[in-house]
C-alpha cells in the first residue's frame, strides 16, 4: 500500500503586540475603558483570540491507493465548523457535510475535518468556503465527484442588523458525478439530512 502524505500549512506573520495595541485603540474608540481591572487585559486577550481564530493548524493530508476499487460515496457528516464573517469579523458556526466518490485514491477520514478547519480559519464568506473545500478535494484526490454542504448561523445576521435569531444559511457545491448525475446528487443530499 503506497501512502501519500502532503503537509498542509499556511504561514502568515502575526504580530501580537501590534494587534494588542490596535485592539486597545479600537475599544477606546468605541468609548470603552481599558484601564479598569476587568478590562485591562482585554486588548491582549482579544488579540490572542483573533490570532487563534485566524491560524489553521498544519496537518498531513494522507491518501491511500483505492486497492479495493471502492466506488460508493464516502461522507463525513456534521463536521463542526467555525469561521469569521469577513464583512463584520463576527463568528459564524455550524456544520459541514463533506463527501466524495473515490477515484484512484482514498483519503484518511479525519482529513475531511482538517480540510474544513483549514479553509474556515480565515475571514470568510460561506459561499467561498464551501467552494474552496470542494475545489481543493477535487484537485488533491481527483475523485469521481465531490460534494460539500455547509449549514451555519451567522452572528452578523442574528446578533445585529436584522437580528434573525435562529436562522441558518445553507450552501452547497457539487462537482463531477455528484453534480451531473441526479441519483448520485440525491443520495448525497439525502445522506447529509439537509433535505429530505
Amino acid at each position: 500500500m503506497t501512502l501519500q502524505r502532503t503537509t498542509v500549512h499556511e504561514t502568515d506573520g502575526i504580530n501580537l503586540a501590534a494587534a494588542e495595541q490596535a485592539a486597545g485603540q479600537f475599544l477606546r474608540a468605541l468609548g470603552l475603558r481599558t484601564d479598569t481591572e476587568s478590562m485591562r487585559g482585554t486588548p491582549q486577550r482579544m488579540a490572542r483570540a483573533y490570532a487563534e481564530l485566524f491560524s489553521p493548524r498544519p496537518f498531513d493530508l494522507t491518501t491511500f491507493p483505492n486497492d479495493e476499487g471502492y466506488d460508493e460515496l464516502v461522507l463525513a457528516r456534521a463536521i463542526p465548523l467555525r469561521s469569521v464573517c469577513e464583512h463584520h469579523l463576527l463568528p459564524f458556526v455550524g456544520t459541514a457535510h463533506v463527501g466524495y466518490l473515490p477515484g484512484q485514491r482514498i483519503l484518511g477520514l479525519s482529513k475531511l475535518a482538517r480540510v474544513v478547519e483549514h479553509f474556515a480559519c480565515r475571514p470568510q464568506v460561506q459561499e467561498r468556503l464551501t467552494k474552496q473545500i470542494a475545489d481543493w478535494l477535487q484537485t488533491q484526490l481527483a475523485p469521481k465527484g465531490v460534494g460539500v454542504v455547509i449549514e451555519a448561523e451567522h452572528t452578523c445576521m442574528t446578533l445585529r442588523g436584522v437580528q434573525a435569531t435562529g436562522s441558518t444559511t445553507i450552501t452547497s457545491t457539487m462537482l463531477g458525478t455528484l453534480r451531473d448525475d441526479p441519483r448520485s446528487r440525491g443520495e448525497f443530499l439525502a445522506l447529509t439530512r439537509v433535505v429530505g
